[in-house]
């Protein structure tokens, strides 16, 4: 975003997409040694780095970090559900991060709209995957928001 259509005192860094950038970093490093102490390491190492750079990254990239890690199983059931022909585990990492970050923000985040996560999911895969990324995470997020939508899938206390 230019400085122009900047809204007055609004900070690029604190943005919710700059948020979401981190959380996927942190999110993707996890892949790797899938525990909390490892995630809580990363997570600090990020802020620090954040800090010589002098970002601030902190609230809602941990909301999404913590809420995809604590819903781990159940967004991977759901990933599953509609992306036929593909186990989780043959999905390409940086894929199935971004899935599970917009698939946990449509399900348990109110207070993000279904087509942002979607749009956001596909801002992640340009900028992240390759060119393939974009229209296989379109079109796992367009299915699960389709049932949202129909009732067929809802976040709260269940997926």
């Amino acid at each position: 975003m230019d400085k122009q259509n900047r809204k007055p005192g609004s900070r690029p860094e604190h943005s919710r997409r700059a948020q979401r950038v981190y959380a996927f970093q942190v999110l993707y490093s996890m892949n790797f040694v899938p525990d909390e102490k490892q995630l809580r390491t990363t997570f600090k190492h990020f802020q620090e780095e954040s800090s010589k750079n002098k970002t601030s990254k902190a609230s809602y990239a941990w909301e999404l970090i913590l809420g995809v890690f604590d819903n781990l199983d159940e967004l991977n059931r759901v990933i599953s559900r509609y992306s036929r022909n593909w186990r989780v585990e043959r999905i390409a990492l940086v894929e199935l991060t971004i899935m599970r970050l917009a698939v946990f923000e449509m399900l348990r985040r109110s207070d993000v709209p279904i087509k942002v996560a979607i749009n956001e999911g596909i801002e992640l895969a340009k900028a992240f995957g390759d060119e393939n990324s974009r229209n296989f995470v379109n079109g796992i997020l367009d299915a699960v928001a389709k049932d949202i939508k129909n009732g067929k899938l809802g976040g709260g206390s269940g997926f």
